[in-house]
């Protein structure tokens, strides 16, 4: 059911549910979780093809051949 569908009771009951879900998550500081996602992205980097790219060999997108036009 699409939101616009719905009653403002349907979508208070909704919301009212996604709370109660949302309280449940355990809360951590974003001075600890901050250094700890930066720590594990350092730790990541060399790995990350979006910083040191894909070997010609293994990259899927890489032109099969060319078309020449004569």
């Amino acid at each position: 059911k699409m939101a616009q569908d719905m009653t403002e009771k349907e979508l208070l009951k909704m919301e009212l549910d996604q709370l109660k879900k949302e309280v449940k998550n355990e809360r951590q500081m974003v001075s600890k979780t901050g250094k700890e996602i930066k720590e594990y992205i350092e730790s990541m980097a060399g790995e990350d093809p979006l910083l040191k790219g894909i070997p010609e060999d293994k990259n899927p997108f890489k032109e099969k051949g060319g078309c020449t036009i004569s």
